[in-house]
C-alpha cells in the first residue's frame, strides 16, 4: 500500500512510525511533514489546508489510504474532498469534525443527549458575556474560544478582572482570530484530568489506553496554556469504575448522538475528561489523535494501525480486538524557551543519533526542518521534540524519558521537570 499522512507535528511522526511498522505498507508520504518524519517517509511540500493539491497528489501517486492527523483540515472538510474523489481516507467528515470545530456545538450536543459536562452559556457579543460575568458568574470560571485555537483558546479566570480581560482578548482583540467569534463560558470543574482516545467507525467505539496531559507551560501547572508539555499513559486515575461509567454514559452516547444528528463519525474521538466528585464529565472533544497523547498511546498499541484505520472506514471495527502492551509510556516535550508566547527558531540540533537502536525510546519531531545543507536539523517551532520512553511501570517510564531528554540538545531548550509527578500520588 501507499499511505499519505497529513500534518507536520509530533502526532504525525508517531502516526508515521506506526504506519512504518505495518507489513502492508510499501511507501509513506507526508504533507508537509518535518525533518523527523522525512527519515521514514517522503515529505511533500503541500500545506495541510491545500485541499486541491492534496487530492491531486493522492490521485497522481495512486495513494491507497490517507490519514489526516491535524484538526484544521478535518474541520475544514478535507475528508469530504478526498472521499468525493474516491480516495480512501481515515478521519471524520466536516459535519462530524464539528465536535472539535465548535465548542458551542459540542456543548449543545452534550446537553441535548444528557452527556455529563460542565454547566455553560454561549455568547456571540462581548457585551453580553461581560454582563453575565458581572451578574451571574461564580469564580473561578472558564472561558473558551468557540473555534480552533491550537489548544490555547481556553482561559481559567480566578477573578472578575481576569475574566473581563479574557473576554477582551478572545472577542475584542481577537487573540485567537475567528475562533473567538463566539465564546463559551462554563463552570470550573475540579478533579483529575484524563485523556481517552478512541477509534470509531460510525456506530462502534473502541477505547485506546488512557493518558494524562500537562497543558501549562511551567512546572507546577503554572504559566499559559500550550498545546501540551508532556504526557503519560496509562493514567492510574482511570479506574475500572471510571471506565464503566464512561462506557455507559459518555463514549457510546457520543457516537450515538452524532449518528442521530446525521453526522456519523469515522476516525478518532479524543475525550478530555474531568474526574469530579460527582463523577466523570466531558471537558472537550477532539476529532483526531491528541498531541502528545498519540506519542504515548500509539507506541504501546499492538495492532497494525492500517488494519484499525480500514476497519473504521469499512464499519467493521466491532470485529477487531484492540490490544495494548501491559506497560507504560511517558513523553516529555522539549520546547523553545519562551513558548508559547515568543521564541527563536532555526537553531541547530545535536544528539539525535543517541536514539538510534534504543528499543523503547523515541524522539518524535514536533517542530523541526532540514537546513539547506540537507543534513543539519534545525528547530522550527515552539514544541520541538516529544522525547518518549516506555517502562514496565509509569515510574520507570518517567525515569527513562527524563534520562533521554539529556541525549538531544539545542540552544534554547526548555522543558517541564514535573511531567508525571501525579503518578506518585496515585
Amino acid at each position: 500500500m501507499k499511505v499519505l499522512i497529513i500534518g507536520s507535528g509530533g502526532r504525525e511522526h508517531a502516526i508515521a512510525m506506526s504506519v512504518a511498522k505495518s507489513d502492508r505498507v510499501d511507501q509513506i508520504y507526508c504533507a508537509p511533514g518535518n525533518a523527523g518524519i522525512g527519515q521514514i517517509a517522503e515529505c511533500v511540500p503541500i500545506g495541510a489546508m491545500e485541499f486541491d493539491k492534496i487530492r491531486d497528489f493522492a490521485q497522481e501517486k495512486a495513494i491507497d489510504l490517507v490519514i489526516v492527523g491535524m484538526d484544521d483540515p478535518l474541520v475544514g472538510g478535507l475528508v469530504d474532498v478526498l472521499e468525493e474523489a474516491g480516495i480512501r481516507t481515515f478521519g471524520p467528515r466536516k459535519n462530524a469534525a464539528i465536535i472539535e470545530g465548535s465548542k458551542a456545538f459540542s456543548k449543545e450536543l452534550m446537553k441535548k443527549y444528557q452527556i455529563p459536562t460542565a454547566a455553560y452559556e454561549t455568547f456571540d457579543e462581548a457585551e453580553d458575556a461581560l454582563e453575565y460575568l458581572h451578574t451571574k458568574a461564580k469564580f473561578p470560571i472558564v472561558l473558551k474560544a468557540d473555534g480552533l485555537a491550537l489548544g490555547k483558546g481556553v482561559l481559567i479566570c480566578n477573578t472578575l478582572q481576569e475574566a473581563e480581560d479574557g473576554v477582551c482578548a478572545i472577542m475584542t482583540e481577537r487573540k485567537f482570530g475567528s475562533a473567538g467569534n463566539r465564546l463559551v463560558i462554563e463552570e470550573f470543574l475540579t478533579g483529575r484530568e484524563v485523556s481517552v482516545l478512541s477509534f470509531v467507525d460510525g456506530k462502534t467505539i473502541k477505547i485506546m489506553s488512557s493518558a494524562q496531559d500537562h497543558k501549562r507551560a511551567q512546572d507546577g501547572d503554572k504559566g499559559p496554556n500550550t498545546g501540551g508539555m508532556g504526557n503519560f499513559s496509562p493514567s492510574p486515575f482511570y479506574t475500572k469504575e471510571v471506565d464503566e461509567f464512561c462506557q455507559k454514559h459518555i463514549y457510546q452516547a457520543t457516537v450515538d448522538a452524532l449518528a442521530e444528528e446525521g453526522r456519523p463519525f469515522c476516525g478518532v474521538i479524543f475525550f478530555g475528561l474531568m474526574l469530579t466528585a460527582d463523577g466523570p464529565k466531558v471537558l472537550e472533544y477532539n476529532a483526531r489523535f491528541g498531541d502528545p497523547e498519540a506519542q504515548v498511546v500509539l507506541c504501546r498499541m499492538k495492532n497494525d494501525i492500517i488494519d484499525v484505520c480500514e476497519a473504521c472506514i469499512d464499519g467493521t471495527l466491532s470485529d477487531l480486538d484492540l490490544m495494548f502492551e501491559d506497560n507504560a509510556a511517558v513523553c516529555v516535550v522539549l520546547a523553545s524557551e519562551g513558548y508559547p508566547v515568543k521564541y527563536e527558531k532555526g537553531l541547530p540540533v545535536s544528539g539525535l543519533e543517541n536514539f538510534e537502536g534504543k528499543d523503547g525510546y523515541y524522539c518524535f519531531h514536533a517542530g523541526t526542518k532540514l537546513a539547506e545543507d540537507g543534513n543539519t536539523i534545525l528547530t522550527n517551532g515552539g514544541r520541538v521534540f516529544g522525547v518518549t520512553a516506555k517502562g514496565a511501570t509509569l515510574q520507570e517510564a518517567r525515569a527513562n524519558a527524563y534520562a533521554a531528554t539529556e541525549w538531544v540538545d539545542f540552544a534554547n531548550k526548555y522543558m517541564r521537570h514535573d511531567i508525571g509527578k501525579a503518578i506518585d500520588e496515585a
